[in-house]
């Protein structure tokens, strides 16, 4: 009798054993749930990152700023680390406009970005790409939780995977790694300080608070960035519930003509594309090797109106042309750009289902193709920043 009690207590300490086990685990339908409600039902964030891009010979860092007011009205930021040179994605009642300040030209698109093409820096995007995958898989660790997911954007063909890290005790993503097919990473988004909870005026993401033209352009805008008022007062913090995850960064204060995209460099430094100063570019070259893939290469003009046609033939057909960038007459009225914004890591540029457009240390770039996909364009673009120079 009592080894039979013995044995009946064991057996209860176990299932008892069990059933905590269970209680303390989270399902992954779990998570994604508390993840939705809390990233998606606040009427607005905002964020400051730091994304690695690890493809070429050396890391380029780049400093990102994100503000989303509900619904549409988003504001992103990126520069690159030791430059001068950014850009600026702005979406607001208007459309959704590329802010170059270096050259004083904005581009306007009629588009729905970010709805179609998912970036690892708005947190919006990223409990989007954990609900899209079905074949989503959580990992739980002693403090995070770890999603691998499918990517939504138009790398997917190169970077077709991702890993979200997410705190436990906030729910909030503390860092993106964006992975290559053999699942080694290619970039990463370390997230410094998010506040949810946040809102911002309609004028805040007014293309004219961020506008600038360059020394000697008409149209220059007052230059002293968006307002740092808040419609819920100064020095919210936090969620709703006043949350706020932290990092080693203070806030930015969002002026123009601090932050931004464009993939600018050092002096002395030597890249594709080199800054132009009264002489002419030099051709870059996609890095890409194509097999059964011929190039043809033409110059026409010379100086300021110097064209470089790249023709490549073969089992891919497509045409790069490339000249000196030229800012705007007005640089306060935006040239209108088809397709969506594309970001391609060193610079945002503009992408149809048959082109894909950017500027890159002072050249205009402009690749066609009725037979590459979009993916396929993106690839041939982004290759080029570690382009040999002939």
């Amino acid at each position: 009798m009592k080894e039979l009690r013995s044995r009946i207590f064991a057996g209860m300490l176990i299932v008892l054993v069990m059933l905590l086990a269970a209680c303390g685990s989270q399902s992954k339908e779990d998570v994604m749930k508390k993840l939705s409600g809390k990233w998606t039902d606040a009427k607005g964030y905002e964020l400051t990152a730091v994304m690695e891009i690890k493809t070429g010979d050396e890391p380029r860092l780049y400093d990102v700023e994100v503000w989303h007011t509900k619904p549409d009205y988003y504001r992103v930021n990126v520069a690159q680390q030791g430059s001068k040179e950014s850009q600026m994605i702005l979406r607001n009642k208007d459309g959704v406009f590329v802010v170059t300040p270096s050259i004083g030209k904005t581009y306007k698109f009629q588009s729905d970005w970010p709805e179609k093409n998912s970036q690892a820096y708005l947190i919006g995007a990223l409990a989007e790409d954990i609900r899209a995958d079905k074949d989503a898989v959580m990992k739980e660790e002693e403090k995070e939780y770890v999603f691998e997911t499918a990517t939504r954007n138009n790398h997917r063909k190169m970077l077709p995977y991702q890993r979200i890290h997410i705190d436990k005790k906030s729910l909030l993503p503390v860092k993106v790694s964006v992975l290559n097919e053999n699942k080694e990473e290619q970039m990463k988004i370390t997230f410094e300080k998010i506040s949810l909870g946040t809102e911002r005026s309609a004028g805040d993401y007014a293309v004219e608070k961020h506008s600038k033209a360059p020394e000697g352009a008409e149209g220059s805008a007052d230059d002293t960035g968006a307002t740092e008022e808040k419609q819920d007062g100064e020095d919210q913090e936090g969620t709703s519930d006043g949350e706020e995850q932290e990092g080693t960064s203070d806030e930015t204060d969002g002026a123009a003509d601090e932050e931004g995209n464009e993939d600018g460099k050092e002096e002395g430094d030597e890249e594709a594309g080199a800054e132009l100063d009264g002489e002419e570019f030099r051709t870059s070259y996609p890095l890409l090797k194509w097999e059964g893939v011929d190039v043809e290469e033409e110059v026409v003009g010379s100086g300021d109106d110097k064209r470089v046609y790249l023709t490549y033939s073969g089992e891919k057909e497509f045409v790069i042309v490339q000249q000196q960038a030229k800012s705007p007459q007005d640089a306060l009225v935006p040239v209108f750009a088809e397709g969506d914004p594309a970001h391609l890591g060193f610079t945002i540029g503009a992408i149809t289902d048959n082109s894909v457009s950017w500027e890159q240390g002072g050249v205009s770039y402009f690749l066609a193709s009725n037979g590459l996909s979009r993916e396929e364009m993106v690839e041939v673009a982004t290759s080029m920043i570690e382009a040999e120079q002939k």
